[in-house]
């Protein structure tokens, strides 16, 4: 393969179009030993959690029959890397072996990690063909998880119940997202018997459009009764909708279709030329915002459920959300039972540094744990970033940069990775 980071990339790409999308990581594999004579090449994909990755080396030491194997990633190597987004670079046992993990991640959403061994120190060189690596294979995931189960099969640490399965084919391909104005995650943690919670983000060319929905009842009946509401939302969206009239086919559909069962949700838009925002509260939990240090309840009116039977109608309403501000937006789950004892405005004040894929996560574990991981209705959170319309933090080529990274200190016992 030519030497030229560009080149052996294109290479590289053009054997994954080639290959099997089962085996598109191997190929990448392939491409990193030939180039910078890396050994023991893997992916680590990130569960649905956030709290777990699992390894997947080559295909045939993948065993689809049986659960993946998780690695909690907490107080790990593996949990600094996903949450700063900086390479780690170490020197292994006598020094012989060094190992580089970088963060695989795509507008935000931290995918999962490539790790890898080299029999020597790696120079800049190779550093940043180990980054373009791992932000390429990013957009291979994603555009070969549609074609395989890997990838899925990769992010279940734990069997899924019917239920389960149903909630999470609605939630969004990518659970965040970073825009110039903004940056948007969500996370859910579903209730041993599935409570109906969905979210969901869209971005146009004009706004940005949030949603967080509960339904009513749990397991099947919920996941199908949130399959409703979703579709009924999605539709009227992807036919060029206002927020007004999403709202008010989604209540249709449900007091068509749903059995006298409703669903509660907030519908949130804004502007990406003005930062102007549309809200519509039906039946739901109010939002909370970060200001400034100071966390406060927005009371917006609260309109009817979706797919209550008594007459009603929806009013948009505005939200004064300001450049910097950090937004929350949950279900019931996050406040109900054991977890009205966790100070909530307290906690998503103390991660006002994080980014908002990894305050969701926080706050959910904090939840999970304030039920001592038996929750009994399901837990969901969506943490939006509004950086306004003047300041622009994002940039095409945000990657980590590896050539700054330096190699740590710490001696791991096991020098003898495999080839």
């Amino acid at each position: 393969m030519r030497d030229s980071g560009t080149d052996g990339l294109s290479e590289a790409l053009a054997a994954v179009e080639a290959a099997p999308p089962v085996e598109s990581v191997d190929v990448i594999a392939a491409a990193l030993r030939r180039q910078v004579g890396a050994r023991s090449v893997s992916f680590l994909i990130t569960d649905f959690t956030g709290g777990a990755v699992v390894r997947l080396g080559a295909v045939d030491d993948i065993d689809l029959d049986h659960s993946a194997d998780p690695i909690p990633v907490s107080g790990t190597v593996y949990d600094e890397v996903i949450r700063t987004q900086q390479p780690h670079v170490e020197r292994i046992g006598d020094g012989a072996w060094t190992r580089v993990i970088a963060p695989v991640t795509n507008r935000g959403d931290a995918i999962g990690l490539l790790e890898l061994y080299l029999p020597h120190h790696p120079g800049p060189n190779t550093l940043e063909k180990i980054r373009r690596s791992a932000h390429a294979l990013g957009y291979i995931v994603i555009a070969n998880r549609p074609f395989t189960d890997l990838y899925q099969w990769g992010r279940r640490t734990a069997p899924l119940s019917l239920a389960a399965e149903i909630q999470h084919r609605l939630l969004p391909a990518s659970l965040a997202c970073e825009a110039a104005q903004f940056a948007v995650a969500g996370a859910l943690e579903p209730a041993e018997f599935v409570g109906g919670d969905t979210f969901d983000y869209v971005i146009d060319r004009d706004h940005v459009q949030l949603s967080v929905t509960d339904a009513m009842g749990h397991d099947v009946d919920a996941a199908l009764l949130a399959t409703l509401l979703v579709g009924a939302l999605r539709r009227a969206r992807r036919q060029g909708a206002d927020l007004t009239e999403q709202a008010r086919q989604a209540d249709q559909a449900m007091a068509e279709h749903s059995g006298g069962r409703y669903v509660t949700g907030q519908l949130l838009r804004i502007s990406l030329h003005d930062g102007r925002t549309e809200f519509i509260n039906a039946g739901h939990p109010w939002p909370l915002r970060l200001r400034a240090g100071k966390v406060e309840q927005l009371v917006p009116a609260i309109d009817m459920p979706f797919g209550f039977l008594a007459p009603h109608t929806y009013t948009v309403q505005h939200l004064d959300l300001r450049a910097g501000d950090r937004l929350v937006m949950l279900t019931d789950g996050m406040l109900e039972r054991s977890a009205e004892n966790l100070d909530l405005p307290a906690l998503i004040a103390s991660t006002h540094h994080l980014h908002p894929r990894e305050a969701a996560r926080v706050l959910i574990e904090h939840v999970v744990q304030a039920h001592d991981g038996q929750l009994q209705d399901d837990a969901t959170v969506m943490c939006l970033d509004w950086y306004g319309t003047e300041d622009t933090r994002r940039h095409a080529d945000h990657g980590a940069d590896l050539t700054e990274a330096s190699p740590s200190t710490h001696t791991e016992a096991d020098t003898s990775p495999t080839a």
